[in-house]
């Protein structure tokens, strides 16, 4: 076993890298899923990770994980592949800004769950924050119901809406993973159980065809993907999920940044205004103090 300090504000700013990183890969996956469609850039965008995640974890790898550990992969690994879908599907559908709005009330929903969970303590700072944040949201939101939607984006909106529920599962089981396993061994049996998912699926859905022009664009994907992972991994090692998912919320400005420079998005008031109150609720959570132990026990 390695001893891990924990430094929550370490961990806030890698979580914070994490959701800039991931943001951009959102962005890249639009792209696609409009380009070639979701059921061939998830599964190319699955052989592309797994061959990124061996190279960089096998060589370095000291023997496999426990028993215990391997469970926790592998039902992370099913869960990322179902809100990995249900979330790309719908920006396929939805403005970036509004879908990364929408996806908010998962850190709020994984508040809760990791103080049933995990018995994490939630200062008062990170309850402000969030439901400052969260005030954010439904300004946003506000300021959509004004526009006229048609089917398609209330079918993304709520394909991205149940891929936020699955999230708040998944912010907290990033922590259990990140207590029992370091973040190359957490990438690549994500990787690999992603991939094997969507192999039990091709039978159903087929085999996509080559990705032809977008195979620089699915490599772009994989890495960010992998940054991404890497980051959340070192991150929630070292600082308590009720204390990091509220970095979740500075997702929406590199949406909006993203949306408006690639496809062309609009941001109205109601956006900037929804922002300032996100950015304002992050803020404040981060100075929240954690009451966690000096150090921790994490598997080699």
């Amino acid at each position: 076993m390695n001893r891990v300090v924990q430094h929550p504000v370490q961990g806030f700013l890698a979580a914070l890298g994490a959701v800039a990183v991931l943001s951009v890969m959102d962005a890249v996956m639009k792209h696609l899923v409009l380009a070639i469609g979701i059921i061939a850039v998830s599964m190319w965008r699955a052989i592309a990770n797994m061959a990124i995640s061996a190279a960089i974890y096998l060589p370095r790898r000291h023997g496999w994980p426990s028993r215990p550990t391997l469970k926790i992969h592998v039902a992370r690994g099913v869960l990322v592949t179902v809100l990995a879908f249900l979330f790309f599907w719908g920006i396929g559908r939805v403005p970036l800004a509004q879908a990364i709005a929408l996806t908010f009330i998962g850190p709020l929903i994984a508040l809760l769950l990791a103080a049933v969970f995990l018995r994490e303590k939630i200062g008062p700072r990170s309850i402000a924050g969030s439901v400052a944040a969260f005030a954010g949201v439904l300004v946003i939101m506000f300021g959509q119901a004004k526009a006229q939607v048609g089917p398609e984006v209330l079918l993304g909106s709520a394909a991205i809406l149940c891929s936020a529920a699955c999230y708040a599962v998944n912010i907290v089981m990033m922590r259990q993973q990140a207590l029992v396993a370091k973040p190359l061994e957490i990438n690549f049996f994500q990787s690999l159980t992603v991939l094997g998912v969507w192999l039990l699926v091709m039978p159903v859905a087929g085999l996509p065809p080559p990705p032809g022009g977008q195979w620089l664009w699915i490599v772009v994907a994989s890495i960010l993907s992998t940054i991404g992972t890497l980051l959340y991994g070192w991150g929630y090692a070292r600082g308590p999920a009720s204390y990091l998912a509220v970095t979740e919320y500075s997702g929406f400005l590199w949406a909006a940044i993203c949306g408006w420079l690639v496809f062309q998005e609009r941001v109205s008031l109601y956006t900037l205004a929804g922002a300032v109150l996100i950015v304002g609720g992050c803020l404040l959570a981060a100075r929240g103090k954690v009451a966690e132990p000096p150090e921790i026990d994490v598997a080699a």
